[in-house]
């Protein structure tokens, strides 16, 4: 899809419905960006939803010049900054959720590799620096283009490539220490 500038382009004449189609093809993504930089899901969810807000009532801000995904990530990315500048540090202990339903068809023991492979690779990206995992995150996970993720970090596409170079340079390292759990 076009990222959402179709429906749009059908929610500015009129079709109500197409605005649901680009909330439920980005929303979950929007969400998930936003988290990178709150650490804090319901935040994110927050964030998110104000990002929609403001494309439903600034509805003609958005131009067309990039993808209506890119724009969502910038606005997005702004509001995630700007919260992090005004929240105030209260620490919450979260509840574990137990998400037992697939014991049935997975072993206990596949369960605890895909955890530990999950826990790697997590801690792994945390090791490197905000700018690294955020175009990681833009490139790898959102399939977003070099251009693309740029504007949403506001860099140049060089920057962003270096930075890419550089986080999978330090990945190898790190990696190359529980690497083999990976396999």
């Amino acid at each position: 899809m076009d990222n959402g500038a179709g429906s749009y382009r059908r929610f500015l004449d009129g079709d109500e419905s197409a605005f649901d189609d680009i909330m439920k093809e980005l929303f979950d993504k929007l969400v998930f960006f936003i988290d990178r930089y709150v650490h804090d899901i319901h935040a994110a969810e927050d964030i998110a939803i104000d990002t929609f807000s403001d494309l439903v009532v600034n509805k003609h801000r958005y131009n067309f010049k990039v993808t209506l995904k890119t724009y969502l990530f910038m606005i997005g990315r702004s509001r995630a900054l700007n919260y992090i500048k005004h929240r105030k540090r209260i620490d919450f202990a979260e509840l574990s959720e137990a998400d037992n339903t697939e014991d049935d068809i997975h072993s206990l023991e596949e369960i605890i590799l895909a955890d530990e492979r999950k826990r790697i690779i997590n801690n792994a990206l945390e090791s490197l620096s905000e700018d690294m995992r955020v175009a990681i995150h833009l490139i790898y996970f959102e399939n977003l283009s070099y251009d693309e993720a740029a504007k949403v970090m506001k860099k140049n596409r060089k920057q962003v490539d270096n930075l890419l170079y550089r986080a999978k340079k330090e990945l190898r390292i790190i990696l190359g220490k529980d690497g083999e759990l990976l396999l």
